[in-house]
């Protein structure tokens, strides 16, 4: 099957410079493209006929090349959009950006300067339809296969007969198939949730809060279900557009585990959604400063990335304990809660008896 050439609308007010950039797109190998001469003639077109990328001007009559880029981020996700002008304004261009724009181009330009430009758009717009479409599909997959699990869980907890022992059980099998694409199949989990209890409970937690933490922490990286392979499984670093659809895995899971009558499964989400937050206000997905953050985001956090750098990963090989000590200190007080890292180090000799029992040997020097 031939591939559906991308389809181009050129929006410019000046018929010669509509003319070349017409001919330049087509001399590059794009056969469909239009043009239109003001917004409001752009805005037609967009209404009857589909359009993946749109280079428009900046200054035109009867609406500007900005109120074209606003409707068009508001209302139509699926065209990239590339920004050309005259006029090198730096707040301009940081406007234009901020409403989705893929690319800033300043007349007078190299024709070379546009086709880089079309090409890095459509390709960036094709991997977020694919990554939007992608996600979709499993988040929809995923609620559809684990609605009766939801439902069998729920009724363990509501049940008198139901045990705490068969619901450690489910929640262990939920969080191993979250899992079930990595190396380290179920490992990490049993770990990281141990270490979350280990510091709850030094920290101060009562039995039950420790408990649930354990068992609540196991599911933290439940979202990543809804990351691509190529993306999750990747040898070596990931891109910038990669690394933000990484990163969605915490709202995803979040997704996923709220809205529930289970406070335990509440309790999961509110770990899914900020384990990754920083004491700083650096991390994501909400940039939560301090205490903002809950005290089991606190506590997972440490004990995720205490894993991760003890561990080997598909990307790179673990680091001696030392060495794992001296990283985490350098972020204390930044990445971590300060208090609560002293902590986990003072509860060094438990953590690492789970860590003989349950994954690779801690490399001490």
């Amino acid at each position: 099957m031939t591939p559906i050439a991308p389809s181009i609308l050129v929006v410019d007010d000046e018929a010669a410079m509509r003319d070349v950039l017409v001919r330049l797109l087509e001399r590059g190998g794009y056969s469909n493209v239009r043009s239109a001469s003001s917004c409001e003639e752009a805005l037609g077109y967009l209404v009857t006929e589909s359009t993946d990328l749109i280079l428009t001007d900046m200054q035109m009559p009867r609406g500007s090349g900005i109120d074209l880029l606003a409707y068009v981020h508001a209302h139509l996700p699926q065209v990239a959009t590339i920004m050309i002008t005259g006029v090198d304004d730096k707040v301009l261009g940081e406007r234009a950006l901020a409403l989705g724009a893929y690319g800033y181009l300043i007349k007078p330009f190299r024709p070379n300067e546009v086709l880089i430009n079309v090409s890095n758009a459509l390709r960036r717009l094709a991997l977020e339809l694919e990554n939007r479409g992608h996600r979709q599909h499993l988040e929809e997959k995923v609620k559809l296969r684990t609605d009766d699990l939801w439902k069998a869980l729920i009724g363990l907890e509501a049940s008198q007969k139901a045990t705490r022992a068969s619901r450690s059980d489910t929640i262990k099998r939920l969080a191993i198939a979250g899992e079930f694409r990595d190396e380290e199949t179920g490992r990490h989990v049993i770990r990281m949730s141990r270490y979350c209890e280990i510091l709850a409970r030094a920290a101060g937690a009562n039995d039950e809060l420790c408990d649930s933490i354990r068992e609540a922490g196991s599911l933290h990286d439940l979202g990543k279900i809804g990351i691509p392979d190529r993306i999750l499984l990747k040898h070596g670093p990931l891109t910038r557009e990669e690394r933000s659809v990484m990163e969605t895995h915490a709202q995803i899971g979040h997704r996923m585990l709220s809205g529930s009558q289970s406070p335990l499964l509440e309790l999961a989400a509110e770990i899914a959604l900020t384990h990754h937050e920083k004491v700083d206000g650096t991390g994501y997905p909400n940039g939560l400063r301090g205490e903002s953050i809950p005290l089991p985001g606190r506590i997972a956090a440490i004990a995720d990335v205490f894993d991760a750098l003890t561990t080997h990963r598909v990307y790179r090989r673990s680091y001696a304990l030392i060495e794992v000590v001296e990283m985490m200190k350098k972020e204390s007080g930044t990445h971590f809660d300060k208090q609560l890292l002293a902590v986990f180090w003072d509860s060094m000799a438990e953590v690492l008896a789970v860590k003989d029992d349950y994954g690779y040997e801690v490399v001490a020097s």
